[in-house]
Formats: structure tokens, sequence, C-alpha cells
């Protein structure tokens, strides 16, 4: 099992809060949208590696001070033990720069009464909502050879 941090930008743009989604471009989950992020180097910190991510693939600056960690999530792959995976989210509101497309993540906003979870990762809907409200997630989430959540344990919502 590996690690990763995963960072939703999030912003007001008049009446409606948006999300910085992007298109996954290689690796696991392409095609997908997904918030920036990647695997944590060693003797990185989260939130260093978060902050990095979100620079590398959106070029985007946000400062490590600035990200909120909003959940800790586990990602058994019992088919694929190598995908198996601990992701870290975080959010920031505070962040600077225009998103720009990348050979990692093609972004885009969304207002999050119209983020397109049909083609997220299957899990997404079942704790995104609550972490862009504000609300602390701890879950594992067993995924199947169709990539589809076949058990969910929640430690705290």
């Amino acid at each position: 099992m590996f690690d990763v941090v995963v960072v939703y930008l999030t912003r007001q743009s008049g009446e409606s809060a948006e999300v910085l989604l992007g298109v996954k471009a290689r690796g696991l989950g392409t095609g997908r949208l997904v918030g920036p992020g990647g695997k944590v180097l060693p003797g990185e910190n989260l939130a260093d590696a978060a902050s990095r991510e979100v620079w590398e693939e959106v070029g985007v600056s946000v400062s490590p001070t600035n990200l909120h960690h909003m959940a800790t999530l586990t990602y058994p792959f019992p088919d694929r033990p190598e995908n198996s995976q601990r992701s870290s989210v975080f959010t920031a509101t505070t962040f600077s720069g225009m998103a720009t497309k990348s050979d990692e993540l093609d972004p885009h906003w969304f207002r999050w009464d119209e983020i397109p979870w049909e083609h997220m990762w299957d899990d997404a809907k079942l704790w995104l909502p609550q972490v862009l409200t504000g609300q602390f997630v701890e879950a594992t989430f067993t995924m199947g050879p169709d990539d589809r959540v076949v058990d969910a344990i929640w430690s705290s919502i």
C-alpha cells in the first residue's frame, strides 16, 4: 500500500461554489475526473506533497499552510494489490495562478451542484460532498475488478 495526496481547490464564482477537477491523462484512473494529486515522495510530508502535486499537475501555487486535511481514505484493491493506497485529501480556498493543462491533468472548474459524478471514481459521490462542505471523513473503500466500490467501512463521517 502506498500513500497519495489529492487536493480539491474551491472558489466562489458569483453565487456558486466551484471545485477544480481534471481529466486524468495517464496512470491509474486515466480518463476520470479527479482532483490534482499523486504519490508522496520518500521523506516528504503530506502537505508538502499536496502543494507540489498541485503545482506540477495544474500550475497553481498553494502553500502547505493553506491546505486543510479533510479526509483519510484507504483503498484496498484485492484483485490488483499493487494499486492499493491510502489517500490524504486536502481542500484549499487560498491559492494563486490559473489552472493549466499538463501531461497529467486537463483541469476544469465545476459548480458543486453540477459535478459529473459519473466521470469520477465510484466512491467520490459517497464522501466528496461532505468534504466540500467542511466535514472530515475517514473511510475504507474496497475496490472491485471493475473499479466499483464493493465494500465501504466508515470510521467517521
